[in-house]
């Protein structure tokens, strides 16, 4: 988590003046986490992301952070993405040692696991935001298009299927040979996650509710590095 803005967010909920930024981002504090507004935390994000596509990553020294571990940990946000090794969450978010939470499941499908999870990050740890992150070109949902059956992966796919079927008003051939349709089929598993995550979690619904967490969810570019949000239905 970048000093700057948890050190802002603190000194203004004192009513002082913010600091200058420090040299180095170092992960939330207990407190510093605790101050934070789930908004805060997604701009925190976003704004990672664009350093990220710019190739301007914030300083953050490695070994200051393990130390910092040592000491606990008050992660900021969630994030459930896909397995796709070319999607680094930490990364593409400017994030560091300490700073989120990372579930990865292909696909991106919520599940009894990933729930608890999710659970134990918001409840428990004090995060403020869950992330969903699909992602251009996700095999798991080309998989669902084609119909793919493959041992254990079959059970996985037909838990991205609702999605598949879901699309409507996509011209052309419904499978993974038309990016059109898949690029629709990513956007709407992501939105089905979302609205999974809500239904079977009256935990995190409970928290969403109360404003102490929020639920977002984007789709990463291969191709520029950018997280393009979706508009959220809350």
């Amino acid at each position: 988590m970048k000093p700057t803005l948890i050190h802002s967010v603190v000194i203004a909920s004192l009513g002082l003046a913010a600091p200058l930024a420090l040299g180095e981002s170092m992960p939330p504090t207990a407190e510093e986490q605790k101050a934070l507004t789930p908004k805060a935390v997604l701009d925190d994000l976003m704004a990672g992301n664009a350093r990220y596509v710019a190739e301007t990553p914030e300083a953050s020294d490695v070994s200051d952070r393990i130390d910092a571990g040592t000491k606990g940990q008050w992660p900021m946000a969630y994030v459930l993405s896909c397995v796709d090794s070319r999607v680094p969450v930490e990364q593409v978010f400017d994030q560091g040692i300490g700073d989120v939470f990372v579930g990865r499941v292909a696909g991106n499908i919520e599940s009894t696991e990933q729930l608890g999870s999710m659970e134990f990050a918001t409840a428990a740890a004090g995060s403020k935001l869950i992330f969903v992150l699909g992602h251009e070109a996700c095999g798991a949902v080309k998989g669902a298009c084609d119909g793919v059956k493959l041992g254990n992966l079959t059970d996985l796919l037909a838990e991205i299927q609702p999605a598949v079927d879901g699309v409507t008003g996509v011209e052309g051939d419904r499978s993974s040979k038309n990016k059109e349709f898949v690029d629709a089929v990513i956007e709407k598993n992501v939105q089905k996650t979302i609205a999974d995550i809500r239904e079977r979690s009256e935990v995190i619904a409970d928290l969403e509710k109360k404003g102490s967490v929020m639920i977002v969810g984007g789709i990463y570019s291969l191709e520029t590095g950018k997280v393009t949000l979706l508009e959220s239905d809350k």
